[in-house]
């Protein structure tokens, strides 16, 4: 990827390490962090808005776009189909804007794969107890369905050894801190730096 580009960002995480209520903190905290909508063929919940949470699509729709090659990346969880729009992402990045995914590590890694510059953030939980606590707390799911979630996530997290940065949601102000520091460190790269501030450089150097 060019140096002046933006910067993409996947920040993956079982179901339940908090992760959405740190992307959606982050980009308040952040206001020049752009959020990558996904599209997803699962049911919407409760709460949840088209074209905000996700662009939500039935599977005739999601296999077209597919054979389109629309999707940066794609994947299968707990049968709902999900993938990233490559058309979005790649405008965002060309005008300098930094991107962020709320993707699951077999997307991360497809994007890594295709984007070697991206990067990578997992989120994890600080005790299965907690993961347990916070899946039966939204109330969205039946027990045995966070039975399932709860053998999924362990498979998950093995996964955290691919990303680049691995930050524990324990304390969540503390987690959101340590977001924006990684967020902030890239953009701070000297590359990046170099094609922000080119004319003050230029000044400080003649």
């Amino acid at each position: 990827m060019h140096p002046q580009s933006g910067t993409l960002f996947t920040i993956s995480a079982p179901s339940g390490a908090g992760k959405t209520s740190l992307v959606r903190a982050l980009v308040d905290a952040e206001p020049s962090l752009q959020v990558s909508v996904s599209h997803t063929t699962r049911p919407i919940r409760p709460g949840e808005t088209h074209g905000v949470n996700y662009h939500f699509c039935d599977h005739h729709a999601f296999e077209e776009m597919l054979k389109q090659d629309a999707f940066l990346e794609h994947a299968e969880v707990f049968g709902n189909l999900y993938g990233t729009s490559q058309h979005f992402v790649e405008n965002q990045l060309a005008a300098d804007a930094d991107v962020i995914l709320e993707i699951d590590w077999q997307g991360a890694r497809q994007v890594k794969h295709l984007l070697p510059a991206t990067c990578s953030i997992f989120v994890l939980p600080p005790s299965e107890e907690a993961l347990r606590d916070r899946l039966s707390q939204r109330g969205q799911d039946d027990a045995s369905t966070i039975d399932r979630r709860m053998a999924a996530a362990v498979s998950e997290m093995s996964h955290y050894v691919e990303a680049d940065y691995l930050v524990i949601n324990d304390v969540f102000d503390e987690a959101l801190i340590e977001l924006q520091a990684i967020v902030r460190s890239q953009r701070l790269q000297t590359q990046k730096q170099a094609h922000r501030h080119s004319d003050q450089l230029k000044a400080l150097l003649s």
